[in-house]
């Protein structure tokens, strides 16, 4: 595996603990759907979160959150809208993210951005 995805990897094993040390169930991780992917899939209070995970370690290029773009929110509501047709029973919908900043192995920072619209 390369770094950038070792990266990623660790940092979707972080917001999976994160949310469920915080009331989530995580209901599904790095679920797929053709080429579109949710990291987290979660559900609290009745309420489906669909997470977008980032993570860095180091904030050279910005923090985390601010290297999502549109066409990545984009796929994330396409895959949405697909999980949701294979699960209707979910009437509430939220889109988070979490950004994560890792020095070396240990966590700087974990942020949770919550109800994220675009």
């Amino acid at each position: 595996m390369n770094y950038r995805k070792d990266t990623g990897n660790k940092g979707e094993s972080i917001a999976a603990q994160y949310v469920a040390e915080h009331g989530y169930t995580v209901l599904e991780r790095n679920w797929r759907y053709k080429y579109w992917e949710v990291d987290i899939i979660a559900s609290k209070k009745n309420k489906l979160h669909f997470l977008e995970v980032k993570t860095r370690t180091n904030e050279r290029f910005g923090k985390p959150e601010e290297s999502i773009r549109r066409d990545k929110m984009n796929n994330l509501k396409n895959a949405a809208e697909e999980y949701l047709y294979q699960h209707p029973e979910w009437k509430y919908i939220q889109f988070d993210v979490i950004a994560i900043t890792l020095r070396g192995t240990e966590v700087r920072e974990v942020f949770l951005i919550e109800d994220v619209y675009f």
